[in-house]
């Protein structure tokens, strides 16, 4: 990259972060009603991703070789015991993150 292409890169990422950060603020100020479909989309977005990870992470694992999936069934078992316990997203997904690199780390390499 030349030095203008990298300033114009450096700029719109500056502008899109902006841009995601107070056009929220912009759009729904204090004191206007959010719209109806703007709150169920904050109500159903975070399932959906979370569904849409565990699938992703699941798409390439083949049960009639290797391991046959056993470390990712207990790390989704630990990320749903962590979640049920806690009732922490973050948490939940991180400490079935850590669970899972053990496995393949140490147990299952």
């Amino acid at each position: 990259m030349t030095f203008t292409q990298q300033v114009i890169t450096i700029l719109m990422v500056i502008t899109g972060t902006v841009l995601t950060r107070f056009l929220p603020f912009i759009l729904f100020p204090p004191g206007k009603q959010i719209p109806k479909y703007i709150r169920y989309l904050g109500r159903v977005l975070p399932a959906a991703v979370f569904g849409m990870l565990v699938v992703y992470c699941l798409k390439g694992i083949n049960i009639f070789q290797g391991n046959r999936g056993l470390p990712e069934l207990i790390a989704i078992a630990a990320v749903v015991l962590l979640h049920l316990w806690k009732k922490q997203m973050l948490l939940s997904i991180a400490g079935g993150t850590a669970v899972y690199m053990f496995l393949v780390q140490y147990l299952f390499p």
